[in-house]
């Protein structure tokens, strides 16, 4: 197999064009996961732009001509890992129709000892054998239009399409006319819809994603990247001029993957996440996408909302080596204790109220930190000689809150 490594920037315009090629048509070659924008070179190009251990092995075929794109991360020590673990919904290698590839062949060409994945695409028969786990990714089939699709649902679940429906117009009623705006491009309300999600993030005891500097200019990078076959995603859900609900995804010709979903909590009466996503699952059938992928996690909406599931893997590729067996050693017993409580309800449900438990204690010291900086800031001045008043056209405006 003839494989070069290059960083991300190097890859020449040809290389490119038949990478998006090869995408657009992989779900006429019987393997339409990797039609998905995760595994799209603008992905890979983004997160290259952000991160300096990005690379992409090009393999060849026969004829000369490129037939396989491997992008991956990969430390200094040779451990490699799906490029945006923890992030990206799809992972894998893009390839042409019969082009077969040994997972050991490809890591020694690359320079790894190791791969690890967590939504590897079932279209992978070269790393067969090196997942340690499946997982169901949940849908919303949109081929044959939003109708379609909206009957399914109303037949499956009947009041819950009709209290979702509900819902959006009581909000229109209660609070202003509800706009749905499907590509949204004031990046004000990228910066919205981040705050939103770290604060549910905090408020839930999770890690705040957006507290790493390169996932936030991520996300900047793929707003303003756009092409006929790619593009960042923001769709925003109005109540008169309020934004209730924002949502940023990734779009390919054929799948709008569903990655950032936030709502503001003043408004949780009305399920505003559960209307943007029925609003958003119409405007993308009425732009050609045929596929929701709601990404892999078991979650009440995505229940509600799905009409079916593909399968992901978990697990790692790697080659006899001594950094493999120490990176394995060191991962596998946190993603079986993970997994295990993720997929047991009898104990996900007591982990996540500690969680919670846990958020609502931060949130309160955050809290308290804020009112004693208040405090500070507006009882003293900086002699300590007594109150201190901000001029009037310094005093901020506190007649409504920031929702952001």
């Amino acid at each position: 197999m003839d494989v070069t490594v290059c960083r991300p920037g190097e890859l020449t315009a040809a290389e490119r064009a038949v990478w998006t090629s090869l995408q657009a048509k992989a779900h006429l070659n019987g393997a339409p996961q990797l039609g998905n924008p995760f595994l799209a070179p603008e992905f890979a190009l983004a997160v290259g732009r952000c991160r300096g251990d990005v690379r992409i092995a090009v393999a060849r075929g026969a004829d000369g001509e490129p037939a396989a794109f491997f992008p991956y991360q990969r430390t200094a020590f040779g451990v490699g890992r799906a490029i945006g673990l923890g992030l990206s919904d799809c992972q894998g290698v893009v390839h042409r129709p019969g082009f077969a590839f040994e997972a050991g062949e490809l890591l020694r060409a690359c320079g790894l000892s190791v791969w690890e994945f967590d939504h590897l695409a079932a279209d992978q028969p070269g790393f067969g054998g090196s997942a340690t786990a499946s997982f169901a990714s949940p849908v919303i089939d949109l081929e044959g239009g939003f109708e379609e699709y909206a009957s399914r649902l109303r037949a499956r679940s009947a009041s819950f399409y009709r209290t979702t429906r509900y819902k959006d117009r009581k909000l229109g009623r209660r609070v202003g006319e509800v706009r749905y705006v499907h590509d949204e491009r004031d990046p004000a309300m990228l910066r919205v819809l981040m705050a939103w999600k770290s604060a549910q993030y905090r408020r839930t005891g999770r890690s705040d994603r957006f507290a790493k500097r390169w996932i936030v200019h991520l996300l900047h990078q793929l707003f303003h990247t756009r092409s006929d076959s790619f593009a960042g995603r923001l769709s925003v859900l109005y109540a008169g001029s309020a934004p209730v609900a924002a949502h940023f995804g990734l779009r390919s010709e054929r799948v709008h993957t569903c990655w950032f979903p936030a709502y503001d909590p003043q408004f949780a009466q009305y399920s505003p996440g559960l209307v943007m996503h029925l609003r958003m699952a119409e405007a993308a059938a009425a732009e050609g996408v045929h596929q929701l992928d709601l990404g892999r996690g078991e979650k009440a909406y995505k229940e509600s909302l799905k009409t079916g599931d593909l399968t992901v893997h978990e697990g790692w590729a790697s080659r006899a080596h001594p950094v493999a067996l120490g990176h394995r050693a060191r991962r596998a017993p946190l993603r079986a204790l993970r997994n295990t409580v993720q997929t047991t309800p009898a104990l996900y449900r007591p982990a996540d109220r500690l969680l919670r438990g846990v958020g609502a204690l931060r949130a309160g010291r955050a809290g308290e930190r804020e009112e004693r900086r208040r405090g500070h800031t507006d009882h003293t001045d900086d002699s300590g000689a007594g109150p201190a008043r901000a001029p009037e056209a310094e005093r901020p405006d506190t007649s409504r809150g920031d929702r952001g």
